[in-house]
C-alpha cells in the first residue's frame, strides 16, 4: 500500500488460516488499520491480491459509532446476522399488519421456518448473552443507541461483530473502552471462537491470552510469530542477536580476507591466491538492517522534592451523582506505596482518584495530603488541561519554571519522541498518543514527588506502554492510577482499591494476590 511516495508496507505476502487467532502490532502510522480496511474490502491496495475463502463470511468491528443511533441496543446486535436480521424484519413487520394480502398470508406460511433455521427463536437469547457479558443490564435492551457514550456504543458493535458469528473476525482494538471484567469474559470467548480472529491491540494481557500468532508490521513488511506476544518479543530479539552474530562472524571473515589480499596482491607467488580471495570477499554478505518503524520514548520521573512520610490521609470521604458512587470511605496511603483503583465502567474510579489527591471535593469526610506532596497529574480527559490552539512547545512552556530555555524545553519533547518541527504543531491536530506523550512530557518537567495517572495507557502505542511501564516501575515515591491495563496493574500495584456497587475494597497486595484471593472466595 503506498499513499503518494510513501510505501506503508511492500510484498506482504501473509496467509491466515481457520483456528488461529492472530494479533496484528507495529508502531503507530504503520499501517495496522489500513492494513485491515484492505482485508475487508474498504480500501484498495496499490499491488497485489487478497483473497478470502470461498462461502467465508466476514466480520469487522466497526468505528463509526453514530451509524446505528436511531436504532435499539438489541436491533443493533441482531443486525450483526444480516439474513437473520432481514427475516427478522420482514416477519415483524407482518405481524404488525391487521390485515394481510394473499400473496402475504402464503408468506406467512413460509417465513417461519427460514426463521426458525436461520437461528429466529434462539436470537434474543444469543444477543442478550452477548450484551451482558459486555457489561449491559436487560433493561437497556430496548433503549435506543444514542442513550449510550461512546464507550458503550463501542460495545455494543462488538456484541453486533461477534453476534453474525462470522468466519473471519477481524478486531480494531476490541479492548478500548472496556473493562478488566469485560476484557476477561471477551478473552475467554475468543479463546473458544472456531474461525480466525484477526486483531489489532495494545494490551499486552490481552495479546498474550488470546493469540496464537503475531503478525508484526515494521520495516515496511508484515513477519508471523507463532506464540502469543510474549512469545514475539523473545523471538524478535533472538532474530536479531542471531543475525547480529551473524553479521560479525562474516565482518571478521571480511577484515582476515583483505588483510591478506592488501598484504599479498603484489606478490607474484601469492597472486593467484589473493585473486582467489578476492572473489571470495566480493560474494560475501553483510545484511544491511532495516530501520525498524518503532521508537520508544525516553522516560524518568525524577521528584524535585523529598517525600515527607505522611501523603494521603482520606477520612470518612463519600460521593454522589445521581447515585451515590461510594460513601464513610476511609485510607491512608504511604510513601512508597502504588495504589491501583480498579472497577466496572462508571463506577466511580476517577471520581475517587480525583478526591484523593484533591483536585476534587468530597461531598462528606475529608483529604488531607502532606505538606510536601507535589502531584504530578495524568488526567483521563485532556480537554480540559490541553489548548487545542497554540503549538505543543507553547503550550509546555506554560507550566516550565521561569528561566527554562526552549532547547530544555525541546528536550524534554525530543525524550517523548517529538522531533524537529513537530513541537510547533497545533495541539488541536495531535494524535491521542501524541495528546498523551505531550501531557507524559509536563509530567517529567515539572518533577512532582507523588504520581496520579487516570487510565494512562489508553492511546499509547506498545512501545510506549511498555516505557511508561518501566520509567514508573523506577518511581519509588507514591503512585495512585485507574487503569485497566491487567498487565500494567499486574506489574505495578502494592495495593489495590477496587470500586464495586457495595462499596470499595481496600486489599493490601498484588494484583495476582487479589485475584487469587476472589477466586477461593468464589470457590467456597
Amino acid at each position: 500500500m503506498r499513499f503518494g511516495k510513501t510505501a506503508l508496507f511492500e510484498d506482504v505476502s501473509v496467509k491466515f488460516v481457520p483456528g488461529n487467532r492472530y494479533g496484528l502490532i507495529g508502531a503507530n502510522g504503520s499501517g495496522k488499520s489500513t492494513f485491515m480496511k484492505i482485508l475487508t474490502g474498504q480500501l484498495d491496495q496499490t499491488e497485489g491480491q487478497v483473497t478470502v475463502g470461498h462461502d467465508c463470511t466476514l466480520g469487522y468491528l466497526r468505528q463509526d459509532h453514530s451509524t446505528f443511533d436511531k436504532q435499539s441496543i438489541i436491533d443493533t446486535v441482531y443486525t450483526g446476522n444480516p439474513k437473520l436480521w432481514k427475516l427478522h424484519s420482514e416477519r415483524e413487520y407482518l405481524y404488525s399488519k391487521d390485515e394481510l394480502t394473499d400473496e402475504e398470508n402464503d408468506r406467512c406460511g413460509h417465513i417461519e421456518e427460514e426463521f426458525g433455521d436461520a437461528g429466529g427463536y434462539t436470537m434474543e437469547a444469543e444477543a442478550a448473552m452477548l450484551l451482558i457479558g459486555l457489561g449491559f443490564t436487560e433493561d437497556l435492551f430496548e433503549q435506543k443507541m444514542t442513550v449510550l457514550q461512546g464507550g458503550f456504543k463501542l460495545r455494543v458493535l462488538l456484541a453486533q461483530v461477534l453476534f453474525g458469528q462470522p468466519d473471519i473476525l477481524l478486531l480494531d482494538e476490541p479492548t478500548n473502552h472496556l473493562d478488566m471484567e469485560s476484557i476477561e469474559w471477551l478473552v475467554d470467548l475468543l479463546k473458544r471462537y472456531t474461525g480466525t480472529v484477526i486483531t489489532i491491540s495494545h494490551d499486552r494481557f490481552f495479546l498474550n491470552q488470546v493469540c496464537t500468532y503475531i503478525a508484526d508490521l515494521d520495516f515496511h513488511e508484515i513477519r508471523m510469530f507463532p506464540g502469543n506476544y510474549d512469545d514475539f518479543t523473545i523471538a524478535s530479539l533472538e532474530a536479531r542477536e542471531l543475525q547480529e552474530k551473524a553479521n560479525k562472524k562474516v565482518e571478521k571473515q571480511a577484515h582476515e580476507l583483505k588483510a591478506f589480499i592488501s598484504r599479498f596482491s603484489s606478490n607474484a607467488s601469492k597472486a593467484k591466491q589473493a585473486t582467489s580471495r578476492k572473489k571470495t570477499l566480493d560474494k560475501l554478505d553483510i545484511k544491511k538492517f532495516k530501520a525498524s518503524s518503532r521508537v520508544s520514548p525516553f522516560i524518568r520521573f525524577n521528584p524535585k522534592t523529598r517525600l515527607g512520610d505522611k501523603v494521603i490521609d482520606a477520612k470518612v470521604i463519600s460521593k454522589s451523582y445521581d447515585n451515590e458512587l461510594f460513601s464513610n470511605f476511609s485510607c491512608t496511603i504511604g510513601p512508597e506505596e502504588r495504589v491501583a483503583i480498579i472497577g466496572k465502567n462508571g463506577i466511580g474510579k476517577s471520581t475517587l482518584l480525583n478526591i484523593l489527591c484533591d483536585q476534587m471535593k468530597s461531598d462528606a469526610g475529608q483529604v488531607k495530603l502532606g505538606e510536601t506532596v507535589q502531584v504530578g497529574m495524568f488526567p483521563q480527559d485532556s480537554a480540559d488541561l490541553l489548548d487545542p490552539k497554540v503549538s505543543a512547545l507553547e503550550w509546555l512552556g506554560r507550566f516550565a519554571a521561569s528561566g527554562t530555555s526552549e532547547v530544555e524545553l525541546r528536550s524534554f519533547m525530543g525524550r517523548m519522541l517529538f522531533r524537529g518541527e513537530d513541537v510547533m504543531k497545533k495541539v488541536g491536530v495531535l494524535s491521542g498518543g501524541e495528546k498523551a506523550r505531550l501531557i507524559i512530557s509536563k509530567m517529567t518537567m515539572e518533577g512532582g514527588n507523588v504520581l496520579a495517572l487516570d487510565e494512562p495507557t489508553n492511546h499509547l502505542d506498545l512501545e510506549s506502554i511498555e516505557a511508561l511501564n518501566f520509567a514508573l516501575s523506577l518511581f519509588k515515591n507514591t503512585m495512585i492510577f485507574v487503569s485497566h491495563d491487567h498487565r500494567f496493574i499486574a506489574t505495578l500495584a502494592t495495593r489495590i482499591f477496587e470500586v464495586t456497587e457495595d462499596g470499595i475494597v481496600d486489599y493490601p497486595g498484588t494484583l495476582d494476590d487479589y485475584e487469587a484471593l476472589k477466586k477461593s472466595q468464589k470457590g467456597k
